[in-house]
């Protein structure tokens, strides 16, 4: 491929800042309870993504995890000095469909007011925990709008066993939730090959796919170099070092540990073969949308 230049599409390159015993592969586990007692790597994994981000210029969005940024305030602050943009992953890293809405309300509305404090900086971006915002939790978009977010990045255009809106756009829209509000969503990336959607954002994507495979459906999304896409990633995903579950079903130790070694040289690739900036310069590099769609018509598209 050629060097990225300015003629090319200003991507999102996204990181979920979480620990290897937060995800959701993980819970049955691994209980919340235990966290504080497992040593933790977010730090140091944390501190090479900027390195690398650094060598090739690039600013990133990092949705930090309340938990996180409670224990490690000084990293998240140093990201937000070095230019990065800071917003939202929630508190606690559940699913928001299995939380009540009050339980919701009030970890939104600690994490948002934790990053502003440290930061400095107003924080206007979200993302859910394992993108569960679905049917069942569209709810949610109308406590973050309470909250003060003006932008979401939690909905997946896809099926899956955890998460998704099938049918959902692919590209950048703004939503008007039951209460009549509107926040704009950037959704996570998909190819459409021969009538099917193909998840293409990052994550266990990017690490289970050959490199080729992953880089030519991300360009498909982009429809070869037209519109913007998101990348996401989590610190995790670059340290084969991390202790291992063993006693993790079969399929949720394949989604977390396959790969982890080759991660962080895809990574060093990616940055070469794309163009990134944050979510809020990449939504913002698209012509102003015009999609508008309520939250009923999403529940219909699901």
């Amino acid at each position: 491929m050629p060097s990225p230049d300015k003629t090319t599409p200003l991507h999102a390159m996204s990181i979920d800042v979480e620990d290897y015993f937060h995800v959701a592969a993980l819970s049955g586990v691994v209980s919340p309870d235990q966290w504080d007692s497992l040593p933790s790597r977010v730090e140091q994994n944390t501190e090479r993504l900027l390195a690398l981000f650094e060598k090739h210029q690039v600013k990133a969005t990092f949705f930090v995890l309340g938990w996180v940024a409670e224990r490690f305030p000084g990293v998240i602050r140093k990201l937000s000095d070095y230019g990065h943009e800071i917003a939202s992953h929630g508190y606690s890293h559940q699913l928001i469909y299995t939380q009540s809405q009050a339980v919701f309300r009030e970890e939104t509305i600690r994490s948002k007011a934790l990053l502003e404090d440290i930061t400095g900086k107003t924080v206007e971006g979200y993302r859910a925990a394992s993108y569960s915002i679905t049917r069942e939790s569209l709810w949610a978009l109308d406590i973050l709008i309470e909250a003060g977010f003006t932008w979401d990045s939690s909905i997946f255009p896809i099926r899956h066993d955890n998460y998704g809106i099938p049918n959902s756009p692919s590209a950048p829209y703004t939503i008007e939730t039951a209460n009549g509000a509107t926040i704009r969503e950037f959704p996570l990336t998909t190819a459409h090959m021969l009538g099917l959607s193909i998840p293409a954002a990052g994550g266990g994507y990017f690490r289970q796919f050959p490199y080729p495979l992953f880089r030519y459906l991300f360009r498909n999304a982009s429809g070869f170099g037209s519109r913007p896409q998101v990348f996401y990633l989590h610190p995790w995903e670059i340290d084969p070092e991390q202790p291992r579950y063993n006693d993790a079903s079969w399929f949720s130790r394949f989604r977390h540990y396959t790969n982890l070694d080759k991660c962080y040289s895809r990574l060093d690739r990616l940055l070469g073969d794309f163009r990134f900036g944050t979510v809020s310069e990449s939504y913002n590099a698209y012509e102003p949308d015009k999609t508008l769609l309520r939250s009923d018509q999403l529940i219909r598209l699901a």
